[in-house]
């Protein structure tokens, strides 16, 4: 059994275009989908720029196929859950597209940039090129992000990057990332936060928001795994 992850780009859906359109905001599906007939519900979580996340709700719930999108969790902050109601009968889905392959896929998927990140379990590696071309041919893009054998997978509880994902903010992990390629956090490293906001196009005290919220966050999880 392999674990896979692929990106896929999900063209002319309303997860991929509104988050295109926000790319400092990351979904993620937490609950399972509910109802009968052609309408269905499903909780979701929005995490990021706090301005951004209502602007988001507002676009989502104008982009068919989805009917509505009301907060459960007040505005104004970095995390906000919503239920949100779509029409399945206009709605292409991914999980439905691999249940019908017989794919076996992890619960959770993340959305961040017009990106889906989606986990999956092949008894048969042999279908790994099967599997991403007919996605492709769907008129999806697909980047193969991991290809492991579970066996080479410890047992022991790990930090989960995908875990990550949700909780930084693409602001956030773009100054992170940004900090780590430029050496800020290297021994000698003479690297300063000007030069960080420079390489990000943003102001000094922005770079160095996103950057504390970034460290905070990262060091928070970190720590839930030392002790």
């Amino acid at each position: 059994m392999r674990e896979v992850v692929l990106r896929i780009r999900h063209r002319g859906e309303p997860e991929q275009t509104v988050s295109a359109a926000f790319p400092d905001v990351t979904m993620r599906s937490v609950s399972s989908m509910t109802g009968r007939g052609d309408t269905r519900r499903r909780i979701i979580e929005l995490v990021g720029d706090a301005d951004s996340i209502p602007k988001f709700i507002e676009q989502f719930r104008e982009t068919e196929p989805v009917t509505e999108a009301e907060p459960l969790s007040a505005l104004g902050g970095e995390r906000v859950y919503v239920s949100m109601t779509v029409d399945v009968s206009k709605w292409d889905s991914i999980s439905e597209r691999l249940s019908d392959m017989g794919i076996h896929y992890r619960m959770g998927t993340t959305i961040s940039d017009g990106w889906e990140r989606w986990t999956i379990y092949l008894e048969d590696p042999d279908r790994l090129t099967e599997i991403i071309e007919r996605i492709e041919g769907w008129g999806n893009d697909v980047r193969l992000e991991r290809n492991v054998e579970l066996s080479q997978l410890t047992m022991e509880p790990q930090l989960d990057a995908s875990k990550l994902l949700t909780v930084l903010t693409p602001r956030q992990r773009d100054a992170l990332r940004a900090a780590i390629e430029s050496g800020y956090y290297g021994v000698d490293h003479d690297t300063t936060v000007e030069e960080i906001a420079e390489e990000l196009g943003v102001s000094r005290t922005t770079a160095w928001e996103h950057l504390a919220r970034a460290e905070e966050k990262v060091m928070e999880e970190v720590g839930g795994h030392l002790y």
